[in-house]
């Protein structure tokens, strides 16, 4: 996954590099693995550390991981029964950490999708009004960082954050009380300002509203349904 070897290599991390990384049934992977993603996750590059010197491979990647609420799939299903025990599903979800959770942006539960869902024809927006959406975004960001070392949102530094992300006095509030109740980390604080920002760019708003924040710390709830 990370690389290394007598002859040190790039891993799949590396291998990912301004592309997509999907960790499908995440808690099954070695948690020593998982934890040495908490660097390039945060810095877009791994360094590996062996007997003949240490190697630096760039590891700049979109993360998206999928996991089950329990070893059974079920816990908190409405039609079916879970059949874990409190200890196992404890074990299970203890097999990610708070640090990695928390350089995780989008927390998305998917519940069970009904029958109508599965076999509508028409869907609310298709793919390419999403996609025109996307790209008007992504155009959005270009302009504001034309004079910046950055060309996206994702990659904003503290100061870039103060810069590009001002809230109104009723975000500020809204942020605080988020702050507050769920108990969010500085580097929480940071990200859910970036995803913010990114929703008020697909939203064609210059500047971010409370409704852009309140998704955006509704992005954060994973967390706090199933591993507090």
């Amino acid at each position: 996954m990370v690389g290394g070897g007598k002859n040190p290599r790039p891993g799949e991390i590396s291998l990912a590099h301004h592309g997509v990384l999907f960790l499908d049934e995440l808690p099954e992977f070695r948690k020593d693995i998982l934890e040495l993603m908490r660097q390039p996750m945060e810095d877009g590059q791994l360094t590996l550390s062996r007997a003949s010197g240490a190697y630096s491979y760039p590891a700049r990647f979109m993360l998206i991981a999928a996991m089950n609420p329990c070893p059974c799939g079920y816990y908190g299903d409405g039609q079916r029964p879970c059949t874990c025990s409190e200890l196992s599903v404890q074990r299970y979800r203890n097999r990610v950490s708070g640090p990695l959770l928390d350089r995780i942006d989008l927390h998305v539960d998917v519940p069970r999708l009904t029958f109508q869902e599965i076999t509508q024809t028409n869907p609310s927006e298709s793919s390419t009004q999403i996609r025109m959406r996307v790209d008007q975004a992504r155009s959005i960001q270009r302009k504001r960082y034309h004079e910046e070392s950055i060309l996206n949102n994702a990659a904003m530094s503290s100061k870039q954050i103060k810069q590009f992300c001002r809230l109104t006095t009723t975000g500020q509030e809204l942020l605080n009380q988020a702050f507050r109740k769920l108990k969010l980390s500085a580097r929480a604080y940071d990200r859910i300002l970036k995803v913010s920002r990114t929703i008020a760019d697909l939203s064609g708003a210059e500047t971010i509203q409370p409704e852009h924040l309140a998704e955006a710390i509704g992005y954060r709830g994973l967390d706090q349904k199933y591993f507090r």
